[in-house]
Formats: C-alpha cells, sequence, structure tokens
C-alpha cells in the first residue's frame, strides 16, 4: 500500500518538473457560504489538471521500452501523459474516447502525441490501448490505478498540508480513485476527507456499498473527467484504511459551482474541477462550526476550449 514515504519520494522525482500550485483563501459570502474556505488550485498545473503529477512520477520511475508509452484516458490524463513525455523526449500513444470532448482532444493533439479516438466511453479507450500496447511493446501508464499514478497524486498531500496546516476537512472529486487515494494516504486519519462524486458516475460510492469489483454506468456533465465504471483498487484500498465517506451531487448543483468559482474567482473549473465545492454550494455537506475547510480544485480543461481557434 502507498506510503507517506512513497509520497515524499515521488515529490523530490517530480520537483522542477511540475508546479506548485497556489491556494485561494474566499471569504464564505463570495461562495454563498456562511464559512470562509480555502481553495487548492490544481487547475492551475501544467495542462490544467492534478493527473500531470503521477505522469511524470510515472516516466521518471520506469525504464521507457523503444515503443514508448501509451495510455487511456477520458482526456486529462492523456494530455498530462503526453505533456510529459513531450518534456522527456519520450514517443507517445494516447487513446481517448469520444466523450472527452474537443477541447481535451485539442490539448492532447497540441502535445505532439499520437492520438487514437475511440467510439464510446473510457473503457472502450483501455480496451484498446492494451491491444496497442501487446502489439507494440509500449508501456502502459494507468490513469489512476497503479502506484507511481497514486504516489504521484499523493504529492498533493504534503502541499496542501504546509499551506493549509490548520485544515480539518478537505474536499475531493472522485474518478477512478487515484487522486483521493494518493492524498490519503499522505493523511490518513489526521484530516477529514470526503469524496464528492457526480450522482451520475458514483462509482467509489458504489464500491463502499457493494465491493470494489463492482461496475457502474457513468454519464453526466462531468463523464469525461469523473466517469470511471470501476473503482481502482489501490485507490479503493486506501479510501477504506482512512475511513473517507463519500457524498453524490447532481449535475445542476456541479454547473452551479462552476458558475460560481467563475463570477467569484475568476476561476474556469471544468465540471469535474467544481464538483468538490458543488458538495458545500448545494449544501450535500454542512461543516461543523468553525472548522477549517479545504477543496481541491483539480481541473479547468472547459468545453467549450474559448481560444481553440487562437
Amino acid at each position: 500500500m502507498i506510503d507517506r514515504a512513497e509520497i515524499a519520494a515521488a515529490g523530490a522525482r517530480i520537483a522542477g518538473h511540475v508546479r506548485r500550485t497556489p491556494v485561494m483563501h474566499v471569504a464564505g459570502q463570495d461562495l454563498g457560504l456562511a464559512f470562509p474556505v480555502v481553495l487548492k488550485l490544481e487547475l492551475l498545473q501544467h495542462v490544467g489538471n492534478f493527473k500531470t503529477r503521477g505522469a511524470f512520477n510515472s516516466l521518471l520511475s520506469m525504464d521507457i521500452p523503444a515503443g514508448g508509452v501509451v495510455a487511456a484516458s477520458g482526456g486529462n490524463h492523456g494530455a498530462s501523459v503526453a505533456f510529459a513525455a513531450a518534456r522527456l523526449g519520450i514517443p507517445a500513444t494516447i487513446f481517448v474516447p469520444e466523450i472527452a470532448g474537443p477541447a481535451k482532444i485539442g490539448l492532447i493533439r497540441r502535445t505532439g502525441a499520437r492520438l487514437e479516438v475511440v467510439p464510446g466511453a473510457y473503457a472502450d479507450a483501455f480496451a484498446a490501448s492494451e491491444v496497442y500496447r501487446a502489439e507494440t511493446g509500449a508501456v502502459s501508464i494507468h490513469a489512476y490505478d497503479a502506484p507511481a499514478t497514486v504516489a504521484g497524486q499523493g504529492t498533493l498531500g504534503p502541499e496542501i498540508e504546509a499551506d493549509i496546516p490548520d485544515l480539518d476537512i478537505l474536499l475531493i472529486a472522485v474518478g477512478g480513485g487515484g487522486l483521493i487515494g494518493g492524498i490519503a494516504a499522505w493523511f490518513g486519519d489526521r484530516i477529514k476527507i470526503v469524496g464528492v462524486e457526480p450522482d451520475a458516475a458514483p462509482t467509489l460510492t458504489t464500491a463502499l456499498a457493494e465491493g470494489p469489483e463492482t461496475d457502474v454506468a457513468v454519464s453526466g456533465i462531468a463523464a469525461n473527467a469523473l466517469g470511471a465504471r470501476r473503482i481502482g483498487r489501490i485507490g479503493y484500498d486506501l479510501v477504506r484504511a482512512a475511513g473517507i465517506e463519500t457524498v453524490l451531487v447532481p449535475d445542476d448543483a456541479i454547473r452551479a459551482a462552476q458558475v460560481t468559482l467563475w463570477r467569484s474567482c475568476r476561476l474556469a473549473a471544468e465540471p469535474g474541477g467544481a464538483a468538490a465545492l458543488a458538495a458545500l454550494t448545494s449544501g450535500a455537506i454542512v461543516p461543523p462550526e468553525g472548522a477549517r475547510v479545504g477543496v481541491l480544485v483539480c481541473g479547468g480543461n472547459l468545453e467549450p476550449d474559448l481560444f481553440a481557434d487562437a
């Protein structure tokens, strides 16, 4: 199981390759809340999302074969692997489903990676990537269920701890579980961590109720970021060990949180990036009075891409 030592090693490994993203202290009234919130702005990471951490940690901790690397992704992981591979001079092939959308597909293309767009959802892109891996000998970089990926995402933990030392509650959006698992590995039960999922993609919530081998149907406005059909086993085990609970939020609450982040903070978050805040602004979570609350804003690759033609 991933531990703090592995996360610290990952942090040292990726230093200089990723950004240490800032936090923003926001008054409650700016968000329509009765209490202040601290936002961790990981949407300001390279290529607009946290997965760049896991991508660099994976590539820097393995021997790369002549066939290069391959990744399947709903969009953000593929962009992150493509970006990291380009920076390190490694050939990359990325498989994404059609639902990745033009903004994320365009982002991957701009890295120079070879891109394959597959009909269907993430699971279909992953199956196609596995065929490619077997045929070419490329090494696969998993989006959320590999130790190096999870440890890389977990490097957010020490940054949050250093910048918000009095934190009581941290809200994290959940897709395949690599992000929340990595951060849980850092904090353990020292703070309360809440996983936030769209009610149209209740992957972790279902796994905690019915077991980690359970598949769910996914849809909704955040499906290209939080649309894993089955939770990653590494993240699941870390979440269970830390006693993490989850809440579900509807699409309209996620969209409202996006609007709030833009109007109040001038932050352009994608739906998956705004989902964690939606748990607060919708009232799905009401923190105890006086609690110090943090929210991870994890992605900013919007549809439509306002500068696609630039």
